[in-house]
């Protein structure tokens, strides 16, 4: 009953939240030297203030924003959270990238004080069934529940070249997904009550983000940052799982999780980086242990962790990175310390310049080296928007060891050394209605799961997991 009373306060959050991006007016823009209001020429011959440009007509995923000079566009429009010179689109979870033609679902609001704000959230009510097909399966189990998270975003123009930024992010899983997370085949990671999580996925923290940033502009192609969260995400990864856009409709985590983007809620993050051109450097200094199962409060920051991440957007079409980080005993329950490599190509396009028709993708790979042995992940996913209807897919392999997923320990001879899962997901969904810029969606997909032979004589040959969903977002933030 308390599930259901929350889940119809969150709906009857998204539906009284209004979109007020669409149609909104720009101030006037004035030339710094001139002190001048600028305009522009209309196709009859006649100038036009840019107060009086309908700015969302305007399509900034495919401006060569690299070559603009925003530092002085006193709250033309949103921005890239961390440089006054990047599109908005180019955001990720933490300081990552996006391509900048990657849509987004949000809600933007600019204000007389120089403020500008755009929330985004996604909440699923789902029913999920994983391995249905083998009755004594190892992992056998189904649940309703709500998988969600709410982010909102906040930022300013300090100056002439500066730019004040901060952001919140919190999720209600401690309430409507429960202690012991979600019910998720061969997922591993994080502990309840002193005993590992398997065959489940962890919930989130309540407080999954609190931070702030600030830039600063030498030029249209370069600028610098800083960055600190309590929790916040260091430069480790690609954008965590739940905010990349070809995820956007699969409501589990991904198999390769903490081999790619665990470290999205970190308790105690600085993050300091250089930007040129098309490529970015940066360096973090965090907190390698994992949150507590307390999930309700805040960590103890210990800042005895690092990382670095080189990130590179050749088009507007295209994000890349690199990044490695030694994170310092992150899970309490086996000690040690892991090493964490990531790399990953993000692609996202759209479809006849429609914010309702596009293909993103990403190609993920993440190693974990601890105890003397590299285990790898390999994620490649997709989705296909075209209108209502979207098509998403997921291909996952990974490397585990026996003990992460329950079976004896790690002294125990008997076991091979590692395991080996590939997983397949399918899925669809449709919207069903749009009102007031939030859209309601239904879905389902299914799971196939391929472990070795190994793991087949307890999870089954083919264990095949299924759901069905409705999702309720804002609605594709419309930049055109």
């Amino acid at each position: 009953m308390k599930k259901s009373i929350v889940i119809v306060h969150l709906w009857l959050l998204a539906t009284g939240v209004k979109a007020q991006h669409q149609g909104h007016s720009m101030p006037s823009k004035r030339d710094s030297t001139t002190n001048r209001t600028t305009t522009m020429p209309t196709d009859s011959g006649k100038k036009m203030k840019m107060s009086e440009m309908d700015h969302s007509q305007m399509d900034h995923s495919k401006m060569n924003h690299g070559e603009m000079d925003h530092s002085s566009h006193q709250g033309m429009s949103m921005s890239h959270l961390y440089s006054r010179n990047l599109p908005m689109n180019r955001n990720g979870s933490g300081t990552a990238w996006h391509p900048d033609q990657t849509p987004m679902y949000a809600y933007m609001k600019h204000s007389n004080s120089k403020w500008m704000y755009m929330l985004h959230y996604s909440v699923f009510l789902r029913h999920t069934n994983q391995n249905f097909n083998n009755r004594d399966g190892k992992g056998r189990d189904q649940r309703f529940d709500a998988p969600n998270w709410f982010m909102g975003m906040a930022q300013r123009n300090v100056g002439q070249r500066g730019l004040l930024s901060f952001k919140a992010m919190v999720s209600l899983d401690p309430f409507t997904v429960g202690d012991e997370g979600y019910p998720l085949l061969f997922q591993s990671g994080e502990s309840y009550k002193g005993r590992p999580l398997v065959d489940r996925q962890h919930q989130h923290d309540l407080f999954s983000e609190l931070s702030v940033g600030y830039s600063y502009s030498f030029s249209s192609k370069a600028d610098a940052f800083v960055y600190v969260g309590l929790p916040g995400e260091p430069a480790l990864g690609p954008p965590a799982f739940m905010h990349r856009i070809s995820s956007f409709n699969n409501p589990d985590s991904p198999l390769g999780h903490h081999w790619m983007d665990a470290t999205h809620i970190t308790f105690g993050v600085a993050t300091a980086g250089f930007r040129y051109g098309i490529a970015k450097l940066e360096a973090s200094s965090f907190t390698g242990r994992e949150p507590d199962e307390k999930r309700l409060g805040f960590d103890k920051p210990r800042f005895d962790s690092y990382s670095y991440r080189l990130s590179i957007n050749p088009t507007s079409s295209l994000a890349l990175q690199v990044s490695q980080g030694l994170i310092r005993n992150p899970e309490p329950l086996h000690p040690g310390d892991v090493r964490r490599t990531t790399a990953s190509v993000l692609h996202s396009v759209s479809i006849d310049g429609s914010a309702d028709q596009y293909v993103t993708s990403a190609l993920v790979w993440g190693q974990n080296i601890h105890d003397g042995r590299a285990e790898n992940a390999y994620l490649a996913e997709t989705s296909l928007q075209v209108g209502r209807l979207a098509l998403y897919g997921r291909y996952e392999n990974i490397m585990k060891s026996p003990e992460e997923l329950g079976i004896g320990d790690e002294n125990d001879q008997s076991l091979p050394r590692q395991v080996n899962v590939d997983n397949l997901t399918l899925g669809l969904n449709y919207r069903i209605v749009r009102h007031m810029n939030t859209d309601l969606v239904a879905g389902a997909q299914l799971t196939a799961g391929m472990p070795d032979r190994f793991l087949q004589a307890l999870y089954g040959r083919m264990p095949l997991s299924g759901q069905v969903y409705v999702r309720v977002t804002p609605a594709t933030l419309r930049t055109r």
